[in-house]
């Protein structure tokens, strides 16, 4: 429970404990959200981390000179395109074993929930992924094991990562720095979350009225 505390703790005060970190740390701020954003997209165990919000605040203290935002621009679009290229490669090598539920610390439910938008989607799940949490960390993984052709997945990978690297750290950049963006950031953050989950709630309406309309036999 401590740890479920904590983790939440992080996720509604991101600009304090990442503002601790550029005191304490300076520079090497720029190794932590590379690891944090490369781990939450390249490895299939640690879907929990920040994404969309820790690039939000890393835009807001980039705003105020903090952070050079040209390096992080390139650093997290780096880390978002190289974990999306490990979690392929791994979905190649392992997947079939996570599917029969043999790797424990991989759920099932997960890897289900993202093929079934990989279905409907196709390639461009790889794209729209990027901006809904868990389901952005097991796109990649499920394309590996579904064999895609790693040429036009990395197509979509690059241009996915870029793409969603860019919009939060803009939208961090321009407008986390306003009076009351700084004075209420856990409920951005909250809002920020919630809406990258729309469009997963969405898929799910529509599955759940689709399995209603099947007749009973």
């Amino acid at each position: 429970m401590d740890f479920v505390k904590q983790l939440v703790d992080i996720f509604l005060h991101l600009d304090k404990h990442l503002a601790l970190i550029i005191s304490q740390y300076h520079n090497l701020t720029y190794a932590f959200l590379f690891i944090i954003i490369f781990c939450e997209t390249g490895l299939v165990v640690t879907p929990f981390l920040p994404g969309d919000s820790l690039i939000f605040a890393a835009g807001a203290f980039a705003a105020n000179s903090e952070l050079n935002v040209w390096f992080l621009w390139v650093m997290l679009a780096t880390a978002a395109v190289g974990g999306d290229a490990l979690n392929y490669w791994i979905g190649r090598k392992i997947g079939p074993r996570a599917y029969t539920g043999e790797i424990k610390l991989i759920k099932k439910e997960y890897i289900d929930r993202t093929h079934a938008f990989f279905e409907k989607h196709g390639g461009k799940t790889i794209f729209l992924a990027r901006f809904v949490p868990i389901v952005r960390t097991f796109a990649p993984f499920v394309a590996g094991v579904g064999q895609m052709s790693y040429g036009y997945f990395f197509k979509y990978n690059f241009i996915g990562g870029v793409s969603w690297v860019t919009l939060f750290l803009a939208l961090g950049y321009f407008f986390g720095n306003i009076d009351f963006v700084k004075h209420n950031m856990e409920f951005v953050i909250i809002a920020i979350v919630l809406i990258s989950l729309v469009p997963m709630i969405v898929e799910w309406l529509k599955s759940r009225a689709n399995s209603k309309k099947v007749p009973a036999i």
